[in-house]
């Protein structure tokens, strides 16, 4: 296990990876898990101060818009939690695997080179994915 948690921090985990990459399935929800995950873990850049699931969930500024969905407002289902939980246990998913950001581009657009000065890891359907330069933050290596 990469991180503790509650009960109530995978619920949030579970339901907020929903509410981010529903659209695009259970591998990109397991992406969004990813960048969480490495947000709790990472002693770098915005991240310093958080540590657990809650303070990554709810950080700001720096946190995640899916917060504000619909999608977030229900609890997580089981198979939602147990996809939370393969991201606690260390399981990564290419390009997420050392990502603390990603967004999803309108449309058809592309994916920018950076975002907040990271450079872009890869693309999974709607949703790119940035990593820190090697060396920024040596946890996620």
């Amino acid at each position: 296990m990469l991180i503790n948690y509650t009960t109530k921090e995978l619920d949030l985990m579970a339901r907020l990876m929903r509410a981010e990459a529903l659209s695009d399935g259970n591998l990109a929800m397991l992406m969004v898990g990813n960048v969480i995950v490495n947000r709790a873990i990472a002693n770098c850049d915005i991240f310093k101060n958080v540590s657990s699931l809650y303070d990554v969930i709810y950080q700001s500024p720096g946190g995640f818009a899916g917060v504000d969905s619909s999608l977030f407002q229900s609890s997580s289902t089981t198979l939602e939690k147990n996809l939370a939980k393969r991201c606690i246990k260390g399981e990564y998913f290419y390009p997420a695997t050392h990502a603390l950001w990603f967004y999803a581009p309108s449309g058809s657009s592309s994916c920018g080179a950076t975002w907040y000065n990271q450079p872009l890891a890869g693309r999974y359907k709607s949703h790119c994915f940035y990593m820190p330069p090697p060396g920024d933050c040596p946890e996620l290596r």
